[in-house]
């Protein structure tokens, strides 16, 4: 039975096409893995299919009484909401039918014989709708779920504004369990959530009996738990059996087999033409030329889609700092409470370190600390002499209305126009890109502006905010491979193991030193 049937779907943004006559079947309890390259629409698809987005041609049909769940990489969490008020809001469709019953239960004062009929009836249908959802016992499950998530341990009546982003992820996840959807969407969901968290949504979702569409750069999460792949390339969507290695296989096939087929066509188009040039002027050939021109005509020419360029990262060594990068004295790092015991660490010249640990323990407040940009509670941090850092953040402004050349032109005034140009297109963006607002780029498209304005200034220290984020397969080898070159200083957040286990010679357990539970 098909949840969902996508028919013909066009669409693009201005002269940039996203999607060109695509069409997308879903199955009952098929597990879906959507991949693609940063800025294929992966994410546009998911607006597109969820009525946020109205494309510019192509129909949608979602089967009759279908809910779905949706986990969006960019939902923003309301002020003044606490963790319980977000985990019952999946309630939110039961508390309309109360409010329903209570005004129903005012009218059977007033009405007369005919009229309390109809009411009793209806006041029946959404009692046992109620009950059957489990109305009564709501508050139960949402701590069941929390606890589940590790949510109750951080309070639930703590504001959803002072939480991590990966508590803020956890959050919306419970929710999508709390209702129960027929389908889940889920885009990038390992994004912010630890190591911890990651295993317990990977055994979720390899259990889980009805159907969901991923959208992943996580190979090894995406590998145990789907078994379909839709890649979306060049405007097209492909249907694959099997997990992420098995889709890399035929499609590295289908890729040979495709440019074999070009080249032996592109050599019999270059024979046909010849011979139709030497031989349509002369009346004893000229017969046999226009026949090979008509077989020219309707040759049915293969294309070979254009190489989608692949990013190339290189961090600038600066000047060599002295012995040591940080070091601090009874540090205590927080807002209005602390988030950690009194630190006294220190940061060699040349230490590759990872920072670990659950989310919400203090990894991003650490860092901004070191650099000043957050004043420690108490203790001191002494910075070492000649130390060049830089920092990438673990997300930018969503709504930056300023194009990506402007955005790095502010960042470096004295690059000419094709300088700027050429730093962006070697961070993997091609024109269209570089030329768009960055608020209209994917969240790996924008992490790529991010690390452009990073690498072409001097370092000598990197630190590094979760900045696999978003970031495809191909951005990702990349920036390993230049974290692997870098001759300085580097503290990473990362919660990828398989990413960073070949990068740092040392990894910090930031649980240890940590005042918060969570």
């Amino acid at each position: 039975m098909s949840i969902l049937t996508v028919e013909h779907l066009s669409h693009g943004f201005g002269d940039r096409a996203i999607f060109q006559d695509v069409s997308f079947r879903m199955l009952k309890g098929e597990h879906i893995g959507l991949v693609g390259a940063n800025g294929e629409g992966k994410s546009t698809f998911f607006s597109i299919i969820t009525g946020a987005l109205t494309p510019d041609a192509g129909k949608i049909e979602w089967a009759k009484n279908i809910r779905i769940g949706y986990l969006d990489q960019h939902t923003v969490l309301e002020k003044g909401k606490t963790i319980r008020d977000v985990l019952k809001s999946a309630f939110s469709y039961l508390f309309e039918l109360e409010e329903k019953m209570n005004q129903i239960c005012e009218e059977l004062g007033t009405a007369d014989e005919e009229t309390m009929n109809t009411l009793m009836e209806e006041l029946g249908v959404i009692q046992d709708t109620l009950t059957m959802h489990d109305f009564y016992v709501i508050d139960a499950k949402v701590e069941e779920v929390a606890r589940a998530l590790g949510l109750l341990d951080i309070g639930l009546d703590t504001d959803v504004t002072d939480l991590s982003g990966g508590q803020r992820t956890r959050i919306l996840l419970g929710k999508l369990l709390l209702e129960k959807p027929d389908i889940l969407l889920l885009d990038e969901p390992t994004n912010y959530l630890d190591e911890e968290h990651i295993n317990w949504l990977k055994r979720y979702l390899t259990e889980y009996e009805n159907a969901f569409v991923l959208i992943s750069h996580d190979i090894p999460f995406l590998n145990d738990v789907i078994n379909i792949i839709y890649h979306m390339e060049n405007q097209e969507l492909n249907r694959y059996v099997g997990n992420y290695d098995d889709f890399q296989k035929v499609y590295e096939v289908k890729k040979a087999q495709l440019e074999a087929a070009y080249k032996k066509q592109q050599h019999e188009i270059s024979q046909l033409k010849d011979f139709v040039a030497r031989n349509k002027a002369r009346v004893s050939t000229r017969n046999m030329a226009m026949s090979r021109q008509k077989k020219l005509d309707k040759m049915d020419v293969i294309e070979l889609a254009a190489e989608r360029p692949k990013p190339e990262f290189h961090f600038r060594l600066g000047r060599t700092p002295g012995k040591y990068i940080f070091e601090t004295k009874d540090f205590v790092i927080g807002y209005d409470v602390p988030l950690s015991k009194p630190l006294n660490l220190s940061v060699e010249r040349g230490q590759k370190i990872a920072l670990t640990g659950a989310n919400g323990i203090g990894k991003t407040t650490l860092i901004r600390s070191l650099l000043g940009l957050v004043p420690a509670i108490s203790g001191s941090c002494e910075l070492g002499e000649n130390v060049l850092a830089g920092y990438f953040e673990q997300e930018g402004d969503y709504q930056n209305k300023t194009t990506c050349i402007e955005e790095i032109w502010q960042e470096f005034p004295s690059f000419t126009q094709y300088e700027v140009r050429s730093a962006l297109a070697k961070c993997g963006l091609t024109t269209k890109h570089i030329e768009s607002q960055v608020r209209v780029l994917s969240g790996g498209e924008q992490a790529k502006v991010r690390l452009c304005k990073l690498i072409n200034r001097d370092t000598n220290v990197l630190l590094l905010d979760e900045p696999t984020n978003h970031l495809d397969v191909d951005a990702k080898e990349a920036l390993k491979t230049a974290l692997l070159e870098y001759r300085g200083t580097l503290l990473l957040i990362c919660h990828e193991p398989e990413f960073y286990q070949d990068v740092v010679n040392e990894v910090w357990d930031c649980s240890k030193w940590t005042t918060k539970i969570v």
